[in-house]
C-alpha cells in the first residue's frame, strides 16, 4: 500500500476551489458580456439577482396555489387508492422534470449560453420553429390562462365573504372579479420578477395559512354532527367514469403544473449551480404539507360529494357547518395568494410586451419605457379581467390549462430536453425512464384534452356570459 501526500487533500480541496471560482467568474462574465445582448424583456423583467430562497418562494407561489383546493374534486372521480396514487406520482414525476429542466438549463449556462425563459430553450434545443410556434405560444396561453383563472377564483372568494357578512346581498360575481382586477392591476406594475421575492414570501405563509384552514374545517366537520354521509365510491356510467378520470388527472396535472421554471430560474445570480434544486426542496416541502392534508382530509370528509373547491363544502344549503370565523378565513387567505400568483405568471406577458414595446438602451425607469409599460400591462389586466367576468366555470377552465398546456410544459419537454443535450445511453434507466414519461404523458396529453373539451360540451347548456355562479 502506497503512502499519500500529507498535502494532497489540501491541494485537492485548492484546486476545487479554484475550479468553483473559475466557473464563477467565467459564469458572471458571460452574464456581464450578454448582458447588453439582451432584449428589454430579459433585461428588466428577468433580472437575475436572486438567491436559492427567493427563487423557492417564487416555485411555491407558481405550484402550491388555491388550485389545491381542488384536490378532493379530483379525488372524488378517483377513488382512495387511485387518487393517491395519482397524488404521490404527480409529485415524484413533478420533481423529477423540474430538475432535468434545471439541469439542462445549468448545462447551457455553464457553456455559456444561459437560457432565460422556456422558449429559448425549445430554440437552442429543438430548432426556432418550436420556440416560435409552439413552445412560446402554448406557454403563453397557460400563464395568462392562469392569471384568468386567479382573477376569477379571487372574485368567487370575495363574493362568498360577502354572502357570508349579507346574505341578502345583491352584488354579483362579476363586480367582484373588477374589484379584485383593480387591485391586480395595481400589483402588474411590480417592475420585475425579481421584485415580487417579499410578495412571495407573504405568499407561502398564505398558502400554508388556507390549507391548515382547509384541513381543520373538514376534520371538524367530518367529525360533527352536521357531516353528510360519507361515499367514497365513484358516480355514474363507465363512460362517465372514465372521463371523469382523465378529467381528474388533467386537474391533478394543473396542481403540479407550473410553465415558467426556466424564467423562475433566470431570476438567480450567476452561478446558478446546485441553487434550483434548494428551491425545489424548499417548494416540494411545502407541497407535501399542503397538498396532502387538504385532499386526504377534504375527500374524508365529504367523500364524493367534494365540490370545485373544498371550501364550498363547508356551507350547505345556507347553513355554516363550520365555524363561521373559520369559513372566512378559508376564503380571505387564498384571496390574498391569488394576487401574487396572478402576478407570477403575469411574468411571461410582462416580458413579451416590454420585448416589444420598450427600449432597452434607455434606463428601466426612463419616461420612455415607464409609460408603455404601464399601458400595456393596464391593458393584460383588463383583458384577463374582462375574461374572467365572461366565462366563471374555474373547474372548467383548471381541467383545460392542466391537459393542453400543463402536461407538456412539465411532463414531456422536460425529459425530451434532457435526452437531446445530454444524449443518455440507450443502457441507461435514465433514457428508458424519460422515454417512458414522454410517452405516457403524450398519451394523457392526448386523452385529458379530449375530455376536458367533452366536460366543456356538456356544461355548455349551463354557460351564460357573465352568470351570477
Amino acid at each position: 500500500m502506497g503512502t499519500l501526500d500529507p498535502n494532497y487533500k489540501t491541494t485537492m480541496k485548492d484546486e476545487d476551489e479554484d475550479e468553483e471560482m473559475n466557473m464563477s467568474s467565467s459564469a458572471s462574465a458571460n452574464h456581464h458580456n450578454n448582458k447588453t445582448n439582451l432584449d428589454a424583456g430579459a433585461l428588466f423583467v428577468l433580472q437575475s439577482k436572486g438567491s436559492w430562497i427567493h427563487c423557492g418562494y417564487h416555485m411555491t407561489t407558481a405550484i402550491v396555489a388555491p388550485a389545491l383546493l381542488s384536490l378532493p374534486f379530483a379525488f372524488a372521480s378517483l377513488g382512495w387508492a387511485a387518487g393517491v396514487v395519482c397524488l404521490v406520482l404527480g409529485a415524484a414525476v413533478s420533481f423529477y422534470s423540474y430538475n432535468l429542466i434545471s439541469h439542462v438549463l445549468q448545462h447551457h449556462a455553464q457553456i455559456g449560453r444561459r437560457q432565460l425563459r422556456f422558449r429559448d430553450m425549445a430554440n437552442d434545443i429543438l430548432g426556432p420553429g418550436w420556440g416560435r410556434y409552439y413552445v412560446g405560444p402554448i406557454q403563453f396561453a397557460v400563464c395568462f390562462g392562469a392569471v384568468v383563472g386567479s382573477i376569477l377564483l379571487a372574485g368567487q372568494s370575495m363574493k362568498a365573504i360577502y354572502l357570508i357578512a349579507n346574505p341578502e346581498g345583491s352584488m354579483e360575481l362579476y363586480q367582484f372579479i373588477i374589484i379584485f382586477g383593480v387591485f391586480s392591476l395595481v400589483l402588474a406594475q411590480m417592475p420585475s420578477f425579481h421584485s415580487l421575492r417579499h410578495v412571495n414570501l407573504i405568499s407561502l405563509v398564505l398558502c400554508l395559512a388556507y390549507s391548515l384552514c382547509a384541513t381543520a374545517g373538514s376534520i371538524y366537520i367530518g367529525h360533527s354532527d352536521k357531516a353528510p354521509t360519507r361515499d367514497y365510491s365513484v358516480l355514474g356510467s363507465s363512460t362517465q367514469r372514465t372521463f371523469g378520470t382523465f378529467n381528474a388527472i388533467a386537474i391533478i396535472a394543473t396542481t403540479f403544473g407550473n410553465g415558467i421554471i426556466p424564467e423562475i430560474q433566470a431570476t438567480i445570480s450567476p452561478p446558478v449551480t446546485g441553487k434550483m434544486f434548494k428551491g425545489l426542496g424548499m417548494c416540494y416541502t411545502v407541497v407535501i404539507v399542503t397538498f396532502f392534508s387538504v385532499s386526504v382530509s377534504g375527500y374524508w370528509a365529504f367523500g364524493n360529494k367534494s365540490e370545485s373547491s373544498i371550501i364550498s363544502n363547508f356551507m350547505a344549503d345556507g347553513v355554516n357547518l363550520a365555524p363561521e370565523w373559520l369559513i372566512y378565513l378559508s376564503n380571505i387567505f387564498p384571496l390574498l395568494q391569488l394576487s401574487a400568483v396572478a402576478t407570477v405568471y403575469l411574468q411571461p406577458t410582462n416580458d413579451v410586451l416590454e420585448s416589444l414595446s420598450v427600449d432597452a438602451t434607455k434606463h428601466q425607469f426612463s419616461a420612455r419605457n415607464v409609460i408603455p409599460r404601464i399601458l400595456l400591462r393596464s391593458a393584460a389586466i383588463a383583458t384577463a379581467t374582462t375574461i374572467a367576468a365572461m366565462l366563471p366555470f374555474f373547474g372548467d377552465i383548471n381541467a383545460i390549462l392542466g391537459a393542453f398546456g400543463f402536461m407538456p410544459l412539465d411532463f414531456v419537454l422536460p425529459s425530451i430536453f434532457y435526452n437531446i443535450t445530454f444524449k443518455p445511453s440507450r443502457r441507461s434507466l435514465v433514457f428508458w425512464l424519460n422515454t417512458l414519461l414522454i410517452a405516457v404523458f403524450t398519451i394523457l396529453t392526448m386523452l385529458a384534452s379530449i375530455s376536458a373539451v367533452r366536460q366543456i360540451a356538456l356544461d355548455a347548456k349551463n354557460y351564460k356570459l357573465f352568470a351570477n355562479v
